[in-house]
C-alpha cells in the first residue's frame, strides 16, 4: 500500500478497515457534520448511536465474502496519532452479481480530492472481484457525490418525485 496524496498534499494511506479501527472510527464519526452524516444515511443519526460498540464492531469487522470497506488514514501532524479521514464501503447484493457503494468523508476532508479517489478504489475492488455492476443511491441534494459519479460514468437517473439519484455503471462494459 502506498500512500496517496491530497490536494492539498496531505498524505493518506487507503487500507481495508480493520478490527482494531474501532476507537478510530468512533473519534471520526465526531468529526461529523449533521448534513453530512443526512447525505450519507438519509437521515440523521445521533453521535451516541453512531459510535455504540455493538454498530461499530459490525461495521470495522467486515465478511470479506460479502463486502469491502476502506479507509483513509493519516498522522495528525499536531499529535502524532492516527486518524481516519474517510470511510468507503462495497457491499455485494443477495441476488445479483452487483454492489452498492457508499462514502462518508470527514467535514474538513472534503472537496480535496478524497471522495473520488475512494470511489475508485472501490470500483477497482469490485473489477477485480468480477462484479458486473456498482451501484449508489444519492440524496440529490449532495451535488458533490454526484459530480463525482458523472466524473467516473456512472449513469445518472433523476426520480421524478423523489430526492433520490439512482447511479449505476456497468464494470463489464466499463473494462
Amino acid at each position: 500500500m502506498k500512500p496517496w496524496i491530497l490536494e492539498d498534499n496531505t498524505e493518506v494511506l487507503i487500507r481495508p478497515i480493520c478490527p482494531e479501527d474501532e476507537p478510530l472510527m468512533a473519534r471520526f464519526h465526531a468529526t461529523l457534520s449533521e448534513r453530512s452524516v443526512y447525505l450519507r444515511y438519509f437521515h440523521m443519526i445521533p453521535l451516541d448511536s453512531r459510535i455504540a460498540h455493538e454498530r461499530l464492531s459490525r461495521i470495522c469487522f467486515v465478511d470479506h465474502d460479502r463486502e469491502m470497506a476502506l479507509v483513509a488514514e493519516r498522522r495528525d501532524p499536531s499529535t502524532g496519532e492516527r486518524e481516519i479521514l474517510a470511510v468507503g464501503r462495497l457491499a455485494k447484493s443477495d441476488h445479483a452479481n452487483e454492489a452498492e457503494f457508499a462514502v462518508l468523508i470527514s467535514d474538513r476532508f472534503q472537496g480535496h480530492g478524497l471522495g473520488t479517489e475512494m470511489v475508485k478504489r472501490l470500483l477497482a475492488i469490485a473489477r477485480a472481484e468480477g462484479l458486473d455492476r456498482v451501484t449508489a443511491d444519492i440524496l440529490g441534494e449532495n451535488r458533490q457525490m454526484i459530480e463525482i459519479c458523472r466524473l467516473l460514468g456512472f449513469r445518472l437517473r433523476h426520480s421524478v418525485g423523489e430526492s433520490v439519484v439512482k447511479a449505476e455503471l456497468e464494470i463489464k462494459a466499463a473494462q
